[in-house]
C-alpha cells in the first residue's frame, strides 16, 4: 500500500479542510491562553477502539506494525476528525514506539499491554537505550507530513510518553498495579534510576523533536502512572526527567502539554515540569485545578470518561459542569478526564463536541 492510498474497510466522507492559519486555530490559542470563539475540543484516544471504523482498518495488523505504517497512522489518525469534528487531531502512535524503535525487544499483547522480553535490572541494561535518531523513526515523519497536508488548519498534536512510565514499563516488563520493582530501583539504587530516567528523557524528546520539525503544531506528554508517586517523590525523582525533555523542545515554541492519571496531589509539580498546558483528570474541578497549578498554564480536561454511557441529556450536564468549573480561566481545553473508553458509542462523542462549541461559543 503506497502513502498516497486510503486503507479500504471503512467509510471515507468527504472533510472540508478550514481555511486559514492553523496558528490561528481554536486549540492553539487556548492553548496560548488567547481569546477564543468557542471552547476547543480533543478526546485523548479519540483515535481507537471506539470507532468501528478504526477496528475495521486495524483487522489482522498488530498494535506495532500499525504505528510504524504512514498510511494507517494517517488514516487513524484522521478518523475522529473527520467523525467527530474535534478541533485538534492526536498522532495515533503507543508510548513504546521510540523503545521497539530503539530494538528494545517488546510487543503489545492484546488485553495486556506492553510487555518487555528483558526488563531493566541492573546498569548494564542501560547500555541498550541508546540515543534515538530521526532515522530509527523515519515512518513517524513520513506519518506526519501526511496529516499536515491533509489537516490543513486542524492542529495535529504530537505524542510520547513521558520517562516515569517508559521507566515503569521497561523496569516492570510490563503493566503493574503496584509498581513494586520501579519503586524499589528508585527508592534503593537513587544513582541508577537518575540515570535510567535521563537517558529517556533524551529518547522522549528526540522522538517530540522529530513530529515537531516534520509538523505537529502542539506536543502532550502522557506520564500514564505518575500518579502512582508521592510529592516529594516526584520532585526528587522524576520532575528533573520530565522538565529536560520540555525545556529540549522549547524552542521550537509549539505548546507542551503535559498529562498524567490520577495526578491531583501532583498538579504544581507538573506544572513546574515546564508545560503551557496541564491536563486534569476527573477528580479535581478546573478551578481548584487552577489554583493547584498557578497562573500562566492552561488547563485541559476533565469530564469523567464513564459519563458518556448516560443519557444525553446526563452528559450535557455533566459537560455544564466542567465548563462552568473553566469559568475565568486563563486558557481552557476541553477534554477528558483520561482516554475514551472502548465501549463508547461514537455519536456520544460526537454530540458532545457539538454539544460543548455550542454552549461555549463566545
Amino acid at each position: 500500500m503506497s502513502g498516497n492510498d486510503r486503507p479500504t474497510g471503512q467509510p471515507t466522507p468527504h472533510r472540508e479542510v478550514p481555511s486559514g492559519d492553523v496558528k490561528d486555530s481554536t486549540f492553539l490559542r487556548a492553548c496560548r491562553r488567547e481569546p477564543v470563539s468557542h471552547t476547543p475540543v480533543w478526546f485523548m484516544r479519540q483515535a481507537g477502539r471506539s470507532l468501528p471504523e478504526y477496528r475495521k482498518v486495524r483487522e489482522g495488523i498488530g498494535m506495532l506494525d500499525s504505528c510504524m505504517r504512514p498510511d494507517l497512522v494517517a488514516e487513524i489518525t484522521m478518523q475522529p476528525v473527520r467523525r467527530h469534528n474535534v478541533d485538534a487531531a492526536i498522532y495515533f502512535s503507543d508510548i513504546v514506539v521510540p523503545l521497539k524503535a530503539l530494538g528494545i525487544g517488546l510487543d503489545i499483547k492484546p488485553g495486556v499491554g506492553p510487555v518487555v522480553d528483558e526488563p531493566v535490572r541492573g546498569a548494564a541494561d542501560l547500555e541498550r537505550l541508546r540515543p534515538l535518531e530521526p532515522d530509527d523513526v523515519g515512518y513517524v515523519t513520513e506519518a506526519v507530513r501526511l496529516l499536515v497536508d491533509e489537516l490543513g488548519s486542524t492542529p495535529l498534536i504530537g505524542f510520547a510518553g513521558a520517562p516515569f512510565t517508559l521507566a515503569s514499563y521497561l523496569v516492570e516488563g510490563g503493566p503493574s498495579k503496584n509498581h513494586e520493582r520501579t519503586k524499589a530501583l528508585m527508592y534503593g539504587e537513587p544513582e541508577l534510576w537518575a540515570r535510567l530516567l535521563d537517558r529517556l528523557a533524551d529518547i522522549t524528546a528526540a522522538f517530540l523533536k522529530v513530529q515537531i520539525e516534520a509538523g505537529a503544531s502542539a506536543v502532550q506528554l502522557f506520564d500514564s502512572w505518575v500518579g502512582a508517586l508521592a510529592p516529594e517523590d516526584y520532585r526528587r525523582s522524576v520532575l528533573p526527567a520530565s522538565r529536560k525533555v520540555f525545556e529540549a523542545v522549547a524552542g521550537y515554541g509549539v505548546p507542551r502539554i503535559h498529562f498524567g492519571v490520577g495526578t491531583g496531589e501532583l498538579l504544581g509539580l507538573l506544572g513546574q515540569a515546564g508545560a503551557d498546558v496541564v491536563g486534569v483528570d476527573w477528580r479535581v474541578p478546573l478551578d481548584e485545578a487552577a489554583r493547584r497549578v498557578g497562573p500562566g498554564t492552561a488547563l485541559q480536561g476533565n469530564l469523567d470518561p464513564a459519563v458518556l454511557f448516560a443519557p444525553r441529556e446526563a452528559v450535557q450536564r455533566q459537560a455544564d459542569r466542567v465548563l462552568e468549573s473553566a469559568r475565568g480561566l486563563e486558557g481552557h481545553i476541553f477534554n477528558l478526564g483520561h482516554g475514551v473508553l472502548p465501549a463508547t458509542d461514537p455519536q456520544a462523542l460526537t454530540d458532545l463536541v457539538s454539544y460543548v462549541h455550542e454552549r461555549s461559543a463566545r
